[in-house]
């Protein structure tokens, strides 16, 4: 493909979240002088609705279908979150790009943004992630972790759903009995609102409306969800959140970060000139190269987070058991000037303490021998 004349194709889930993504990508392409556009491709992930998400990891629904249409030519190339993504794929399909990386970082999601630690006992937390689970109960083993599933707005409106539907519920009782003691002379009743329920729906938020006609299955007091993600879909500053350190809560691989695959050749080295960013480079492919030889994939909790700081890549990696209460966890600058082959031993020593066997057992736990190290997949960033 000449790309000085024609217009790039990139492929792209439906998603909010994924067309905000490959909007990013779009942007500074063309800010580079690249003409693109959007192609929209339903994937096998966005069909299924009720399997958890970590059951999809599998055979990399959310991944290989966009990626077949690229190998098949019948697009130039496809925008994905890099924490999805197979550590293994096609010889003839690389990572053209990768843009600067958004936070890596996971948020304790709330409706009155409290931490982690100042969760009653007993909460339900959210999250399909294996990863999140066991990180949250090796922190808070009194926590009760319920499955989570949909893309950002979704999980959002059915953590808010209840709140909400309680206070609706409790405003529009409080002006019948208002309305009832209108023509009472004797009545002291004091109307404990500013707002009527008209003006106060009216004050809602579209996120908010939405979680009002919600009927959940679960009554969640909080949630887990990707920073990067909340920041993308500009819900942020819908819901109360409390960044998890992670140094303690270690991100998954690649989490934050965008890659852009295509097939090798001119037009992949001409993406990787315009959009790559060194230093994300660096740090996620420490990241997945540590993931590749642990061979995970997403029937094991696995955390890897690496900073590129000076002359070192600050890496910190967490192998956990499914139900939180074994870990492994290693911290270690790694030299950028062999990052690949100090990551590869790094995964090494790390199977020597340990990490070998927790996997092996998560993988006897969940019956997936053959699994393909796809990351654990969430809808979330």
């Amino acid at each position: 493909m000449d790309t000085s004349g024609d217009t790039l194709r990139l492929a792209t889930r439906g998603s909010d979240l994924a067309l905000r993504q490959a909007a990013t990508v779009r942007d500074s392409l063309a800010s580079r002088r690249l003409t693109v556009e959007l192609a929209e491709v339903e994937t096998t992930g966005d069909q299924l609705t009720d399997e958890l998400i970590h059951r999809l990891g599998k055979t990399g629904a959310f991944v290989h279908s966009l990626d077949e249409k690229v190998l098949a030519g019948e697009l130039d190339a496809a925008v994905h979150s890099m924490k999805d993504m197979p550590t293994e794929r096609p010889d003839e399909l690389v990572v053209a790009g990768v843009p600067e990386r958004g936070a890596a970082e996971d948020v304790l999601v709330t409706p009155d943004g409290v931490g982690l630690e100042d969760l009653p006992e007993g909460s339900v937390v959210g999250t399909s992630s294996l990863r999140r689970k066991a990180q949250l109960l090796a922190e808070r083993p009194d926590l009760v972790v319920e499955p989570l599933r949909g893309n950002v707005d979704t999980r959002l409106e059915k953590l808010l759903a209840p709140s909400l539907q309680a206070e609706h519920q409790e405003r529009h009782e409080a002006e019948q009995e208002r309305k009832g003691q209108a023509g009472d002379d004797d009545s002291d009743y004091e109307f404990p609102y500013e707002q009527d329920v008209e003006a106060w729906f009216n004050g809602l938020a579209e996120l908010e409306r939405r979680a009002l006609e919600r009927e959940p299955d679960t009554e969640y007091d909080a949630i887990v969800l990707a920073k990067a993600g909340l920041d993308r879909t500009g819900l942020t500053y819908h819901v109360g959140t409390a960044t998890l350190d992670p140094e303690r809560f270690v991100p998954a691989p690649g989490q934050g970060a965008l890659a852009v695959t295509a097939v090798d050749g001119a037009l992949a080295e001409d993406i990787h000139e315009r959009l790559d960013d060194d230093r994300t480079r660096v740090e996620t492919t420490v990241e997945r190269t540590i993931l590749a030889e642990l061979g995970g994939g997403c029937v094991a909790p696995i955390g890897i987070h690496g900073r590129l700081a000076g002359g070192v890549v600050r890496t910190v990696v967490r192998v956990l058991s499914q139900d939180g209460t074994e870990t492994i966890q290693v911290s270690r600058d790694l030299p950028v000037e062999r990052h690949i082959s100090a990551a590869q031993e790094l995964a090494a020593e790390l199977a020597d303490r340990g990490a070998d066997d927790l996997i092996q057992a998560a993988r006897r736990d969940t019956g997936d021998a053959d699994d393909d190290a796809a990351t654990a997949r969430e809808e979330d960033e």
